[in-house]
């Protein structure tokens, strides 16, 4: 099967990127385009999102889980179906599989609300190719029918931008090639044009969560000593004197970031330099504000504790690995893919005409607590329940039965 060879969309890397979009962005940004709805008040919503997604350890982690396993371990096909297993294995001129675009699909859609893929194929219909674009760089146009791409939101400029029309809407490129893009959105009440992340109301909570750990990087930078005033007795002749004296001591005394505020004031005839401690006996209270920060991480995310290396207060256990992943199975996993899912079969079956009927995804949990070998009724037997060895019904494998889309037992 014919591949296409690259995206017609080539983004540059920005060097010294240094400024903060949370920190830094602010009404210098605010000017509004004719071309496109805004992303936010200033435009930088997604790369505020981002930027709080790498601050945060519990809030990072949950997406990547949920992004994993929403994207499962590959996909289950009917054999007969050569066509589906290359597609499988390499989905685009970039060499990725399918696996590969859908993980990338699913991060996109838990971090941010909104997912693109690019479409392309030619005329003639002789190969399709999927490619996932950074929703960080895309904008939907203002007559919502296109998707505007641009490599730097904070510095637009219109001859750098591509824009593509919103599937199932093609349009045609110098190089042969005809192109559209899918766009993933998570509704919300008041948002038209894009969607929003599910974890939106716990963004507070990320961000106390990323507080109490810079807290926390501060306490070791000053080796867990207390704070305090340092009164320094001495003589200056001038105000000035009196800053750079401060400046010096602050510098080789204070700490990271400064644990010491140092005063100046005049001699006498016995050196009464002293240090005045700042006792804190708040350390509980931060604890179990970041404690609180995190419950409430997972409880936004609509996520489970034990599905993201969180333990509970009794510690570990496979039963309870194995019942929240099927809750989440249930509830949010397979709905996420579907979700996905649909419109790329659509997009096979209206290019290539191949049927699709049989790509799913696969599903496995992250622990087991019976081999998938075993039997019914050695499972039953297992656990104390009635069994038959003779029953056709228990005969059956534990993986046929399972709801994990597995075929065969590797």
């Amino acid at each position: 099967m014919k591949k296409e060879k690259n995206s017609i969309f080539a983004v540059n890397s920005a060097a010294g990127r240094e400024a903060e979009p949370i920190m830094s962005i602010g009404a210098a940004h605010r000017g509004s385009d004719p071309r496109f709805w805004r992303w936010g008040d200033d435009n930088m919503f997604p790369y505020a999102l981002a930027l709080m997604s790498r601050r945060s350890t519990t809030h990072r982690r949950i997406i990547n889980d949920k992004a994993d396993y929403i994207s499962g371990k590959g996909f289950s096909f009917d054999p007969a179906s050569a066509a589906l297993g290359e597609l499988t294995e390499t989905i685009n001129g970039n060499g990725e599989s399918l696996r590969q675009v859908l993980n990338k699909l699913a991060f996109d859609k838990c971090l941010l609300g909104n997912a693109f893929v690019e479409v392309v194929t030619d005329k003639k219909r002789s190969f399709l190719s999927l490619y996932h674009q950074d929703a960080t760089r895309c904008r939907v146009a203002k007559d919502n029918g296109s998707v505007i791409m641009h490599h730097d939101w904070r510095n637009f400029r219109r001859s750098d931008a591509v824009s593509l029309p919103v599937y199932p809407r093609f349009a045609d490129f110098p190089d042969g090639t005809v192109r559209s893009m899918i766009h993933y959105r998570d509704y919300e009440p008041m948002f038209e044009n894009y969607g929003v992340p599910p974890y939106i109301a716990g963004m507070n909570v990320s961000a106390i969560a990323y507080k109490t750990d810079k807290w926390n990087i501060s306490r070791l930078d000053n080796s867990f000593q207390l704070s305090g005033v340092m009164v320094l007795d001495g003589t200056v002749e001038s105000e000035a004197e009196a800053e750079e004296l401060k400046r010096l001591a602050h510098d080789q005394f204070a700490g990271k970031p400064g644990q010491v505020m140092f005063m100046i004031k005049d001699c006498h005839e016995q050196d009464n330099s002293k240090f005045i401690p700042i006792n804190s006996a708040n350390d509980g209270d931060w604890r179990s504000l970041h404690d609180q920060a995190t419950t409430d991480i997972v409880v936004a995310h609509s996520w489970f504790r034990s599905l993201s290396g969180l333990e509970y207060g009794g510690g570990w256990s496979s039963e309870r690995i194995l019942h929240e992943y099927e809750v989440a199975l249930n509830t949010v996993i397979l709905t996420e893919q579907e979700e996905l899912m649909e419109p790329l079969r659509a997009v096979i079956e209206l290019v290539l005409g191949i049927d699709c009927s049989s790509l799913h995804i696969v599903n496995r949990p992250p622990a087991r607590s019976k081999p998938l070998y075993m039997r019914i009724w050695e499972a039953r037997k297992a656990e104390g329940l009635d069994y038959d060895p003779e029953d056709p019904e228990q005969q059956l494998f534990v993986s046929q039965i399972a709801k994990y889309a597995l075929k065969n037992i590797d």
